[in-house]
């Protein structure tokens, strides 16, 4: 059967980002901020960790070779997997670097040798994730200071261009959610493909679907 198992979902604070990551099946969040672990909900809180020193004690990078690892061997029966929020993930992966190479941005690494280093990364954890035979869910940040050519507010993802495109590109469904007032709505934004929702037997799955429009292709109707 023919189902979307990776979603990138995005839009401002508060507009239900996070409360629809909640409902997918039996979620692993790995967090940046403490949001999972207020919910309640099974959580790693992923963060570097400096010795008084300024060198680095526990890396993020070192972190998420170990979650990986161990919800591919030893998974306690979650079935998604959800990033909270990736551009934070994607920071948090360059603080690391610059920490433990001793310079102060990429560029003093020299050569392109740091932007590399991250994007080998930041794609082999996207890659990863995509591989685990569970839901993913990347959660991205509207980001409220993009501008087109002639000034104008364009509303997109926190994310950075060009880790947007990677990410972005390994998602089956992009979803976008609002909060309008006190109502809380999501749309999507960009799919992969056209799915058939007769083919989804997850009924968790299906139930976000169905609250998603365009997702399923509207069927047409034929005039007797």
């Amino acid at each position: 059967m023919d189902s979307p198992k990776t979603f990138f979902i995005w839009g401002a604070t508060m507009s239900g980002k996070s409360y629809l990551a909640e409902h997918f099946p039996n979620p692993f969040f790995i967090n940046t901020d403490d949001n999972a672990e207020k919910a309640g909900l099974p959580n790693y809180q992923l963060k570097n960790i400096q010795n008084r020193d300024g060198s680095m004690k526990l890396s993020v990078i070192d972190e998420i070779d170990a979650l990986m690892l161990k919800l591919s061997t030893a998974n306690k029966g979650y079935e998604t997997v959800v990033i909270d929020t990736i551009e934070d993930v994607v920071d948090l992966i360059e603080q690391a670097i610059l920490v433990e190479n001793g310079v102060q941005t990429l560029n003093d690494m020299g050569y392109g040798k740091g932007f590399s280093l991250q994007k080998q990364i930041v794609v082999g954890f996207v890659l990863e994730l995509r591989a685990l035979p569970l839901n993913v869910g990347f959660v991205s940040r509207l980001d409220d200071a993009s501008q087109d050519a002639n000034g104008a507010t364009v509303e997109r993802p926190a994310l950075k261009t060009k880790w947007y495109n990677i990410v972005n590109g390994n998602s089956d469904l992009t979803i976008r959610t609002r909060k309008v007032e006190r109502n809380y709505t999501r749309m999507l934004t960009d799919k992969r493909k056209d799915y058939v929702r007769d083919q989804i037997k997850d009924h968790k799955i299906l139930h976000i679907l169905d609250n998603v429009p365009g997702v399923f292709p509207r069927q047409t109707t034929t005039n007797k």
